[in-house]
């Protein structure tokens, strides 16, 4: 026999999910229609390139953001809103920024995507043009998939899901700045030298940008941590009740600490985008060394504020603290590389870690609730 109450909720999920699914396609639809018609009318001139000034490139870019917007908002609006409803619960200039994030984030790697992937194909069909029609239906074809992916994603959107996507539109935006930089030898110095004047306008506000954006995404990524490490927390108190222990009051899950850092993480890359190197150095660099603090008190301090995960994750957040001294060492004084080598490998330890922690966080979280139900079925409480 159906269990009515319970089963009510679970198919209500399933028709919004539905419904998720036929406005995604209604507005691909709508955008791809909407892509062909500023095709037709802006290539009525003239054979557009696939990619540089007035190409398909440019027209696709922009359509595309457009659709992205408009899906990411329905999405969020009238799909994630309802089905994690605690997203409602923080106060209404944090609800503001969680889905600013998610829109611009949608937009820009759409906008960026089609811009990279028209210039690779230029690049491999060099001096190739399209006729009025191709170049319209390219752009249609763009901005539809761009509208039915930004509603889809921002419907179904989770910590692991989110990572994902800044990890795309980070590497997406210093992709593009670095091809725009008009210093080929940026390297030579540093990363943050592709957030300067000096390395052609393109780069400068790309670069710094995508920091800012990043920054932004990552404070809403951490509203979604932080709920999965409070809920970890609860679980652990429930189940410490439920066998007649007391509460752990030291060794325990931390949201406040995981909230702390993450956030302060997130202000500290909003203030290198938003202060870049050549407009003060000083300020620029406390950012820099502020945020490494933040990083870690993550890492070093994991086995403490969150118990119940796996020794081997704990092992791992040691083997990146060393990887992350052994980096610098390998910077000053050992010079066996550069600053932006430097910087890529810190960049890509601290990101790799924040996956395995968002992916092993979620884990924990479906075992402990395991664990607690099956405590509470043999006390016969389930």
């Amino acid at each position: 026999m159906v269990d009515e109450p319970a089963s009510r909720p679970r198919q209500d999920l399933a028709d919004l999910q539905l419904r998720g699914e036929s406005w995604a396609l209604w507005l691909g639809l709508g955008a791809t229609v909407l892509g062909t018609l500023t095709g037709l009318i802006g290539f009525a001139t003239y054979r557009p390139d696939l990619a540089g000034y007035r190409s398909v490139a440019i027209y696709a870019s922009i359509i595309a953001a457009v659709a992205a917007t408009a899906g990411s908002i329905l999405g969020y609006l009238l799909i994630l809103t309802r089905t994690q409803k605690w997203l409602l619960e923080f106060p209404r200039y944090r609800q503001i920024i969680n889905a600013a994030a998610l829109v611009i984030l949608h937009a820009a790697i759409s906008a960026m995507a089609s811009l990279v992937t028209f210039r690779i194909i230029q690049d491999a069909f060099l001096g190739l043009t399209v006729d009025r029609y191709a170049g319209s239906l390219m752009v249609g074809v763009c901005s539809g998939i761009a509208g039915y992916v930004a509603l889809v994603s921002a419907a179904r959107v989770t910590a692991q899901s989110l990572s994902t996507l800044l990890a795309i539109f980070m590497a997406t935006g210093v992709f593009i700045s670095m091809l725009a930089a008009e210093n080929p030898y940026w390297w030579h110095s540093m990363f943050s030298a592709l957030g300067t004047r000096a390395s052609g306008l393109t780069s400068f506000w790309t670069f710094n940008v995508t920091l800012v954006v990043s920054g932004l995404v990552l404070s809403t990524l951490t509203a979604f941590i932080v709920r999965d490490v409070a809920l970890l927390a609860g679980i652990i108190d429930d189940y410490a009740a439920a066998v007649g222990k007391p509460r752990p009051r030291f060794i325990r899950p931390r949201p406040a600490v995981v909230r702390t850092c993450l956030l302060g993480l997130g202000a500290c890359v909003i203030g290198i985008g938003l202060i870049p190197f050549n407009v003060s150095a000083p300020v620029h660099s406390a950012m820099v060394r502020i945020a490494a603090v933040f990083i870690v008190v993550l890492l070093l301090g994991a086995a403490l504020w969150l118990p119940g995960f796996p020794w081997i994750f704990h092992l791992l957040s040691f083997a990146c603290f060393v990887g992350l001294v052994g980096a610098a060492l390998l910077w000053q004084p050992l010079a066996y590389y550069n600053l932006t080598a430097f910087e890529l490998a810190v960049v890509g330890i601290v990101f790799g870690w924040l996956v395995v922690f968002i992916r092993t966080t979620a884990a924990a979280l479906a075992v402990k609730d395991k664990e607690l139900s099956d405590v509470l079925a043999v006390n016969g409480r389930a």
